[in-house]
Parts: structure tokens; sequence; C-alpha cells
């Protein structure tokens, strides 16, 4: 299947751009408050919504974090992985900035005992998430 720039970047950013990291070594971050989520169809739908266009805005602003995640999604899930981890790597504060954004996906999740990830990026999004 043949993808356009502009479906790859839809595609990959927000959920799937930080769930490709899976094994990247950074620092933790403190988990912060947060209101409990909001589990109504709507209020998931939301959730997957803000968080989706926060990470496109992100990788929008940061070139870099961008480019490694739109090559990456056109690779072999193994090279995807050190492309990644190597970047993030190397920039850890973006790798936490990028590990913010997606947090209410997993606390949704949780909270709410659904599932808004394709089985194959949810293992991925948690082993990102572990660090």
């Amino acid at each position: 299947m043949k993808c356009n720039r502009t479906n790859a970047r839809r595609n990959i950013a927000g959920i799937s751009a930080g769930i490709l990291l899976g094994g990247v070594a950074a620092t933790a971050m403190a988990p912060a408050a947060s209101a409990a989520p909001d589990c109504s169809a709507a209020g998931v739908s939301g959730t997957v919504s803000t968080v989706t266009g926060s990470a496109r805005d992100y990788l929008t602003a940061h070139p870099g974090a961008n480019q490694v995640v739109t090559a990456a999604y056109g690779q072999p899930r193994p090279q995807a992985e050190a492309s990644l981890r190597g970047y993030f790597t190397a920039n850890p504060q973006e790798y936490a900035e990028l590990r913010s954004i997606l947090a209410p996906l997993g606390d949704t999740q949780r909270a709410c005992n659904v599932t808004v990830l394709p089985p194959a990026l949810s293992s991925a999004y948690e082993q990102f998430m572990a660090g």
C-alpha cells in the first residue's frame, strides 16, 4: 500500500509517533495529577482526538522528531524502533514531552477499561510509556 506524506503524518502523528518508540531509554517523569477520564463514548473519543492533535502539533513544531517519525513509518519495525530510539535517546527532553502528551491514552484505557489502540500499537505504546 502506497501512502503519501500527508497520510503518513496523519497515521503516525499522535498515537503512532510515540508508540513506535518501544524501549527508549530516558529519564522517568513523575506522573502529573489530572482529573479522572470521562469514560463515555464521547469522552474517550475526545481524549483520543485531543492526544492525536497535540502529538501532531508537537511533531510539526519539532522538525527533527517529525522527520524521524515520518521516516520510521515506512521502515520495518526493528529498523524503525532503532531509528526512533536513537533519536529520542539523544533528545530526552523531546521524549519526555511526547510521552507526557501520550499519557492520557493509557490513563483512559486503565480508568475506563477500554482499548483505544489496535493490538499491534497497544503493545508498542506500553513499551514506549515504560521507557
